[in-house]
């Protein structure tokens, strides 16, 4: 196949055959050629269509390596497709995922006509998971590439982000249904029997019972925002100071005799604001349960920081309930003290937990944080 030039001066595509012998009547070798040049266009569109697909397209042979992966898989996933060919196509498929991916590919080869569909994380050139979304058919006999498997893939890393976001929204909100259901009806369950005594007596312990009721309501309501508001994902993080943060958020904290030491000069990629309410939220911990006088520390680890203090501690026992909504050991509490901080630190990507303090007391810990 080669281009030949037309009498007109443009180029077009000839296929030629020609016989390796000369023929014996017309002293020559003969030469059939035919006009490609439509074929050559549609073969180019099709060529084009692939290679800039929003999909990359991958033939695998039936063991699972690639024997073909359009220029695509460059700009998804980072590879060269020459660094791909060859290889076994699962090698790059997260652990987690891959027997389902292997399950979804032998369907395909037993079942013709099967389209095999499978959301996996795939090992990014540069070292990270992304979400893609494969389908996979094996391809007729006879043909070309008989007993092959062509599949599909996309990224959808955007798509299961979203997916997260959409069930962490939902969770809060039975969390939410669940509060309001029940921590903000008792106090509003006082307040109306003490305001009818009220009205009945005119006694003014009744209407003192009315304002403790319509206080913790508001703190409740004033809590159910901060969690609200809180659990969105951080997607532009800064470069923080620690100790800056830490030294701000006391402030602000009504913390009687208390006192403050930061052993820390690290800074951690976060939202500067919402890590000082998640900083505020365990100082005001620490002082209503280990009392006036409380020592606290902030200090870091090896991926993570912690706020301790010399109190008296978090049983072992209830370690694991303290982050859920609406638990609290003080009858004045709220409950969502440590609840907004457990959802500061899922938006960030961090965890949390409960250990002891040097001194005995309580340490929380926000863990998997990656510093600066």
């Amino acid at each position: 196949e080669y281009r030949f030039r037309h009498a007109d001066g443009s180029w077009i595509w000839l296929e030629s055959v020609g016989s390796n012998r000369q023929h014996t009547e017309l002293d020559g070798y003969v030469v059939n050629s035919r006009d490609v040049t439509e074929r050559k266009r549609l073969e180019r569109r099709y060529e084009q269509f692939v290679e800039y697909s929003s999909d990359f397209v991958a033939v695998l042979d039936d063991e699972g390596v690639v024997r073909y992966v359009s220029q695509a898989v460059e700009r998804i996933c980072g590879y060269a497709p020459d660094d791909v060919v060859g290889e076994d196509a699962f090698s790059y498929v997260h652990p987690d995922d891959v027997n389902e991916a292997v399950r979804e590919v032998e369907r395909g080869i037993d079942e013709p006509g099967y389209t095999a569909t499978v959301d996996h994380r795939f090992r990014h050139a540069d070292g990270s998971w992304i979400w893609l979304e494969s389908r996979g058919r094996s391809l007729p006999d006879p043909g070309p590439l008989e007993g092959r498997i062509v599949i599909n893939s996309r990224d959808i890393s955007e798509r299961k982000r979203r997916e997260r976001e959409l069930s962490r929204q939902n969770e809060r909100l039975d969390r939410f249904t669940s509060v309001v259901s029940h921590d903000l009806r008792n106090p509003l369950t006082v307040l109306e029997g003490n305001l009818e005594m009220a009205r009945e007596t005119g006694d003014p312990e009744y209407f003192d019972r009315c304002s403790r009721a319509l206080d913790r309501m508001e703190r409740l309501i004033d809590d159910l925002l901060a969690v609200a508001r809180e659990g969105e994902s951080v997607t532009e993080p800064e470069s923080v100071e620690l100790v800056r943060v830490a030294e701000r958020a006391w402030e602000t904290v009504e913390t009687a005799e208390a006192d403050l030491s930061v052993d820390a000069d690290d800074r951690l990629e976060a939202d500067p604001g919402r890590l000082r309410e998640l900083l505020e939220n365990l100082f005001r911990n620490a002082v209503e349960h280990g009392g006036d006088s409380v020592s606290v520390t902030v200090g870091t680890g090896d991926d993570c920081f912690y706020v301790a203090d010399d109190g008296p501690g978090i049983a072992d026992d209830v370690a694991d309930e303290v982050f859920e909504f609406g638990y609290s050991s003080s009858r004045d509490g709220t409950g969502f003290g440590l609840a907004i901080v457990a959802e500061i630190a899922d938006a960030h990507g961090w965890d949390v937990a409960v250990a002891e303090s040097d001194s005995g007391g309580a340490r929380i810990e926000v863990r998997d944080v990656e510093f600066v």
